[in-house]
């Protein structure tokens, strides 16, 4: 099964329905398998009295209230649905992070395959159980989280009925320094899970996402916009739509050139063997009966002669004609 790519068109599209489905037509066309988006209530979801994450102060600057940054940058649940429409129109599938209980109902309308839950929802009890009771397969992203944490949060899960959790390796930083992407946490995961897998990728470049095709990763998510210059708390640490199809691509590429782990001679490799091999040839002009000596003999290409692995048993043979110099040996 091929790695699944997530285009995380989040909230950069500002509340804009039609920056939406614009992120929509671009991640089809960068060859993403989903784009992404996240549904809220912001008042179920955030006090009025929440300060916004650094990074969105230096994004979005200190004078209003993480509500009312959300309040503006999301739009409702009719909006949803005319998305989910339009993804379904120009064949690309629409999937949504709920961000509390009824927006995982909406949600649930819609009969997504599968959910998405966020970093930040990974101890909220009630919202796992909510989710794990749909009985539907769950990606959860592990940003910001102890080993128990997700091990508390699989438990849930898997005790409501969920029938399948991949696990996403996360850095909620943005960008997150190269240094504490930590890749080879992954297989950490897996080794203490039994879980699938994946990225959930906040670094700046594509490079993590290449390097976690390559350690295994069955899902890649990543955040894009359609220009990082947008206002907004997430554009800087987004891909642009060119720098999305190159990372496909690059995933796709890695996924192929994987293989299957066998060591053997490839097709495209097979005509190259006697090119690249060699044979043993005369060093000289050989007389027929002359005996076959490491002075009269030698190895060259092409390979399709008498292979040098049976070097030691030529020599000491007597030829049976005459040999011209590099002519290969016949026995």
């Amino acid at each position: 099964m091929s790695i699944l790519i997530i285009a995380e068109a989040g909230v950069n599209h500002n509340g804009s329905l039609e920056l939406a489905m614009e992120m929509a037509r671009k991640a089809k066309e960068a060859g993403a398998d989903i784009v992404k988006y996240q549904t809220a209530v912001p008042e179920l979801v955030i006090s009025k009295f929440a300060e916004k994450a650094e990074y969105q102060k230096q994004q979005t600057g200190a004078g209003e209230s993480q509500l009312e940054m959300v309040r503006r940058i999301h739009f409702d649940f009719e909006g949803h649905r005319k998305l989910k429409a339009y993804c379904d129109s120009i064949g690309i599938t629409y999937l949504s992070t709920p961000f509390d209980l009824p927006s995982i109902d909406f949600l649930e309308s819609m009969d997504p395959p599968f959910y998405k839950i966020p970093s930040g929802e990974i101890t909220n009890l009630p919202y796992l159980e909510k989710i794990a009771g749909l009985k539907k397969p769950v990606i959860l992203s592990t940003g910001m989280c102890e080993m128990a944490e997700i091990q508390a949060a699989l438990e849930v899960l898997r005790a409501g009925g969920c029938p399948r959790v991949t696990l996403l390796h996360c850095n909620t930083e943005y960008p997150t320094p190269y240094a504490d992407a930590n890749l080879r946490a992954m297989e950490d995961l897996a080794r203490q899970t039994g879980c699938p897998v994946g990225f959930s990728d906040h670094t700046l470049g594509i490079e993590c996402d290449i390097a976690a095709a390559a350690l295994g990763a069955v899902v890649i998510e990543k955040h894009f916009t359609l220009d990082r210059n947008m206002e907004g708390p997430d554009h800087k640490a987004s891909l642009e739509p060119d720098q999305l199809a190159a990372m496909v691509q690059a995933v796709r590429h890695v996924e192929q050139a994987l293989g299957s782990g066998h060591k053997a001679v490839t097709a495209s490799e097979a005509k190259n063997r006697p090119v690249a091999r060699k044979s043993i040839v005369a060093a000289r002009s050989i007389r027929a009966g002359e005996t076959f000596t490491a002075e009269n003999l030698t190895t060259k290409r092409p390979g399709d002669g008498v292979s040098p692995m049976l070097w030691h048993q030529v020599l000491g043979q007597k030829a049976k004609r005459d040999f011209a110099e590099d002519e290969k040996i016949e026995l």
